[in-house]
């Protein structure tokens, strides 16, 4: 069984709650301390800020009681209450009014835990199903967690039991889900795929030859570095007949205008074959979309991918009309192109694959992707303008001309398998014989069904499971093959249905862990899915049923182990996407009327997210400390990200690690772009906002959400009034005042960077102002003025003063303690799927305390979070 029985669980309860209650004389100190110095403000009457203590139930087993009582002991504790103007306790009446409710509070919480645990019985989230999934059937590229439900989130994670929800609609997505990923697992022929070798040509592809014409929104042929003059006059000639007549708006089929032969030498040349480029001076965007069309992935499977090209400068070009100018002349490029490497399916489904760095001589890049049959390949020269129609211009252009890029040929080597058929498929099947239905689909042969179903579930339960399988379990999924065979289905549905039962089963969609100690087993399944969010493996599974995990020793070998394994940027990825919110990263874009240079830079917001990622893998490889959460005198950033940051001499696409000066603003996570566009909507930066974001993810101050009845700070973007004039006069309201005395003063330091993070001295209007010159990376001029001066300096709660970030990072990081603190709660919430309790604080002081030695470092919490008490329990 995966839980107590309940009349267990309500012994254990009953005997733990006798031990539970509070002497009447503790209660009575207790009592009088709220008499005399908080029932003033928080009785029946007046109940300040929402808070009514003349009803407070001293049974400290009631949730709701509990969690008022933990506010009254934290607030004294921080001389929040009795607030300064109120007549205040002796210290000597405040230490004792304290001891006493925290050993009431702990007793009560700990009764709790001995019935319940800490952490609430849960199913796998989205990124746990589908991790698990992928592992079973051995299909890295699994795409399932946008199949299922959005996950509840408690605690800003998506890992507590209390917000993940079995409905209806959630298990038929399982199920629907479930069998999706099986079918992809089956064998889709007989024979081995075999791996070919193809080169697809760009003079060769429609959708880069169409194109052909003379303005900046096109392509154009060439040789090298000379325009293919032949060619080019023939295609251009083509689209001006076609633009005159208007036949482009028509079918192809219905077109009269015969177009000319394909720009290339084809077979007749090899040589010059090879030479061959399509030219391009704007990045991909419609209608200038081009893609390797005559490519498609003929099936589901790893391919290498290489992608041959160059930079070019075409020299200044003859302006004929606003929108038509002669081709320059072309030379090699004056530096390299980051070239961004994308699958591509229509309508216009892509995912980024990587990128190349095309050099002024021709450059072959190479990929090994995974990719979905019929997926096509598009590069992108993502540095370059992508404009839209209208009055456009190049901000790379200058009076020498502007950059670009030759596409020559893609390559590709595959379908890539290690075995056939794939190790999947014979998880489901085994050794049995399959063959090709008049369809062409494959079908598994069985002259024994029951008897072979009966043998495959069995060991799929035990892999599934994580653990032997039983007759019972068995039993019970054979039933559904039975049937599925009686009503007509053949062995292989059948087998896909008994398996999908099992994908949604609670034995397979729950965690198996008891109040208590944890076993061995249950301790693998928790680090497992806390360091790689997915199953344990087998070395794991080897040594929890040796029960060898209680060794510290070993414990921590593992641990050492997993964080050095590649699937540890699983948690990486996940852990941040909840942690700091990186997950919204596409919740909102930049105006295009205030911020024109951010439009369309889809390498700006990819490089964002892949900096944090490796940022914080660095601060785990190297056990950096915990003071790197807010500061730091590195970076690590590719050449896009450095512009945006203002450093030089960094160049291409590759993420390398860059010292930072000593003034700079940059370092740590707050300053990072991924985190102040997460904390900004697009339009407007709040300080109130990304106050909340600061003291919640970095600082574990929680925040109380804002009464009701008080309206929402609106930044003003005509220019006329600052967020700060607007906030000084929305915290004359007293019960806007207390919280925003904490929140607001790093939401200050923060307005130093606009919506997607860039430094800024002055805030930008579309109103008042002084007027900017410039074009955007839309190829739209810049339309947005200079209005008020930022104003980033701001006072603690604390009392302390800072001028800017660069202040208020030396503020924050001189108390590491605290920074370790907070860390440590978020890294449990994320690990045991339960908050930090109040008699959880013990431990976590307990662990920050044994990791000061290293100065706080990420590793080394991690490590003693593993093993502490908290850990090692339900």
């Amino acid at each position: 069984m995966r839980t107590i029985c309940s009349a267990q669980a309500a012994f254990v309860f009953y005997c733990a709650c006798s031990m539970v209650a509070v002497a009447a004389p503790e209660l009575d100190s207790l009592d009088r301390f709220l008499d005399s110095h908080c029932l003033a403000c928080h009785d029946d009457f007046s109940a300040e800020a929402g808070l009514d203590l003349s009803n407070l139930d001293p049974d400290f087993l009631n949730g709701d009681a509990f969690s008022v009582w933990v506010k009254v002991h934290d607030r004294v504790e921080a001389g929040e209450m009795p607030p300064e103007s109120s007549d205040r306790p002796e210290e000597r009446e405040k230490a004792a009014f304290l001891k006493t409710l925290s050993r009431s509070l702990t007793a009560a919480e700990e009764a709790r835990k001995l019935a319940e645990g800490r952490s609430t019985w849960r199913r796998l989230n989205r990124y746990e199903y589908e991790n698990t999934l992928r592992e079973l059937l051995e299909l890295p590229w699994l795409p399932l967690k946008d199949k299922l439900p959005e996950d509840g989130e408690a605690h800003h994670f998506n890992k507590v039991g209390d917000a993940l929800d079995v409905s209806h609609v959630q298990m038929s997505r399982y199920l629907s889900t479930a069998e999706y990923a099986l079918k992809q697992a089956v064998a889709t022929q007989v024979k081995k795929p075999a791996a070919t070798t193809t080169r697809f040509y760009t003079r060769e592809d429609r959708q880069f030859y169409r194109r052909i014409e003379d303005h900046i929104r096109a392509t154009f042929p060439l040789v090298d570095y000379q325009l293919d003059q032949k060619h080019f006059r023939a295609w251009h000639s083509y689209r001006r007949k076609q633009h005159r007549t208007k036949e482009f708006l028509l079918p192809e089929s219905h077109r009269k205008i015969k177009p000319p032969p394909i720009p290339t030498v084809g077979e007749s040349d090899q040589k010059r074959r090879n030479r061959e480029a399509m030219a391009v001076v704007q990045s991909t965007y419609e209608p200038m979309h081009v893609y390797f069309e005559n490519f498609k992935a003929p099936m589901t499977a790893r391919y290498k991918v290489r992608l041959a090209g160059y930079s070019i400068w075409v020299g200044p070009q003859a302006e004929r009309d606003t929108y038509h100018k002669d081709v320059g002349e072309i030379s090699p490029g004056r530096r390299s192109e980051p070239i961004t490497v994308y699958s591509f399916i229509k309508p216009n489904d892509t995912r980024r694959l990587g990128a190349v760095d095309f050099q002024p001589e021709s450059t072959v890049g190479e990929l090994t992707p995974y990719l979905f049959e019929g997926e096509s390949i598009r590069p992108d020269a993502a540095r370059l303008v992508r404009c839209r129609p209208g009055d456009w211009a190049n901000p790379l252009e200058t009076d020498e001309g502007l950059p670009g890029a030759a596409y020559q040929w893609l390559e590709v080597e595959g379908p890539l398998f290690d075995q056939w058929p794939p190790a999947g498929h014979r998880l489901l099947f085994g050794d049995l014989p399959i063959e090709e239905d008049e369809s062409g689909a494959v079908r598994v042969l069985s002259k024994a069904p029951l008897d072979d179903a009966e043998r495959l579930l069995g060991r799929f339960i035990e892999q599934a499971y994580r653990k032997p399988a039983d007759e019972r379990s068995v039993a019970r999924f054979l039933s559904i093959v039975q049937h599925s065979l009686a009503t007509g289905s053949d062995f292989t549905d059948a087998m896909i249905a008994g398996y999908t039962a099992v994908l949604c089963s609670p034995e397979f969609l729950f965690f198996e862990e008891r109040p208590g100690q944890l076993s061995d087993t249950a301790v693998a399944d928790r680090l497992a899915y806390f360091l790689w969010n997915s199953p344990p493996d087998d070395e794991l599974l080897s040594i929890a049923a040796t029960k060898q995990l209680s060794d510290p020793e070993i414990l921590r070998a593992q641990v050492e182990r997993m964080l050095d394994d590649p699937r540890s940027e699983r948690f990486v990825e996940a852990f941040l996407d909840y942690w700091l919110d990186l997950r919204k990263m596409g919740d909102n874009s930049a105006d295009s009327k205030l911020y024109p240079e951010y439009q369309l830079d889809d390498l700006l917001t990819e490089s964002m997210v892949r900096e944090t990622r490796l940022y914080f893998k660095e601060l785990i490889d190297g056990n950096l400390g915990v003071t790197n959460v807010v500061d730091s005198d590195f970076v690590i950033v590719n050449e896009r990200l450095a512009r945006h940051y203002g450093l030089k001499n960094v160049r291409g696409s590759d993420f390398r690690t860059v010292s930072l000066p000593e003034d700079s603003v940059r370092g740590g996570l707050m300053t990072q772009g991924s985190v102040l566009k997460v904390t900004a909507n697009g339009t407007t930066t709040s300080p109130v906002l990304r106050g909340v974001w600061v003291n919640e993810r970095i600082l574990g101050l929680e925040v109380p959400p804002p009464p009701t009845e008080v309206p929402a700070v609106e930044p003003d973007t005509r220019g006329t009034t600052t967020i700060r004039e607007q906030l000084a006069a929305h915290t004359d309201i007293d019960s806007c005042a207390v919280c925003h005395r904490k929140i607001d003063p790093a939401g200050f330091a923060l307005e130093s960077f606009d919506v997607m993070g860039a430094y800024r001295d002055r805030y930008r209007s579309l109103g008042k102002g002084q007027e900017v010159q410039g074009v955007g990376h839309h190829g739209q001029y810049f339309e947005y003025k200079l209005a008020h001066a930022v104003d980033a300096s701001g006072r603690l709660p604390t009392g302390e003063l800072f001028e800017d970030i660069r202040e208020l990072k030396q503020l924050l990081t001189s108390n590491p303690e605290q920074l370790a603190h907070a860390f440590v709660d978020k890294l449990a919430v994320y690990a045991t799927g339960a908050p930090v309790g109040f008699s959880d604080r013990a431990e976590v002081e307990h662990i920050v305390d044994r990791s000061a030695k290293s100065d706080y470092g990420i590793r080394t919490l991690i490590h003693k979070l593993v093993a502490s008490k908290m850990f090692r329990r339900k």
